[in-house]
């Protein structure tokens, strides 16, 4: 059988040509053409960890797994949900890259499961009023809202309230893709972090810990009717 090649995800570029493959409504197998509207999106509250390819190709309820390819017919992204007020397309369609995909795919092969990094912590944005509450001069960093009981975080002694400001040395500049970045860290790892308690800045490490199953599932189309 023959096998689709693989893009590398992180050379798609906004303006690319791109064709959305699958079997909208059910009335058999479909191909809309279209262009790369933009890499990287998230915020879209369909998930934890977001990192999607938008396209303008048309895609509607019946394209989801569907594929995303280029003009030479390899695999961009996988079709996983579209923003729509009617339940139809307006040219706003979300897939996963080819390499999200790809890594997933590995992970379900060798470990039978997707193993995600996790440190058991509620996160909320740093406005510059909350900022300023606590007495920092930028609004750099997460606020702790909430810690899972017997998770790492709550392990390690973070507490809600602390502020994030650094993870492995690295500034915290925004609260999901900070979350996003946890994720790839293998369970296990040693992390260093930097927080604010009480106006007094501190270093801690903690051990991530492996992500527990939701325990409901997670709604993947925007619109809120299903697109399966």
């Amino acid at each position: 059988m023959p096998v689709i090649e693989l893009t590398d995800s992180a050379d798609v570029a906004v303006g690319d040509v791109a064709l959305a493959i699958g079997n909208p409504f059910g009335v058999g197998q479909t191909v809309t053409m279209g262009i790369i509207s933009a890499t990287g999106r998230n915020h879209l509250g369909l998930n934890a960890y977001e990192d999607f390819i938008q396209t303008d190709a048309a895609i509607n309820p019946g394209n989801s797994g569907g594929a995303l390819v280029n003009p030479e017919g390899a695999l961009v992204g996988i079709n996983t949900a579209i923003f729509s007020r009617s339940g139809g397309s307006q040219g706003i369609g979300f897939a996963i890259p080819a390499n999200l995909a790809h890594s997933i795919l590995d992970e379900l092969v060798t470990q039978g499961r997707v193993i995600r990094g996790w440190l058991g912590i509620e996160a909320q944005a740093l406005s510059r009023e909350l900022a300023a509450s606590f007495g920092l001069q930028t609004p750099q960093g997460v606020i702790v809202a909430g810690v899972v009981s017997g998770g790492p975080a709550a392990q390690a002694g973070l507490e809600p309230g602390d502020v994030l400001l650094a993870v492995d040395g690295q500034p915290i500049l925004d609260a999901r893709s900070t979350m996003s970045e946890i994720a790839s860290i293998p369970p296990g790892t040693s992390l260093p972090l930097t927080i604010v308690r009480s106006g007094e800045r501190m270093e801690m490490t903690l051990e991530v810990g492996e992500r527990p199953l939701p325990a409901i599932p997670i709604n993947e189309n925007i619109s809120g009717q299903r697109d399966s």
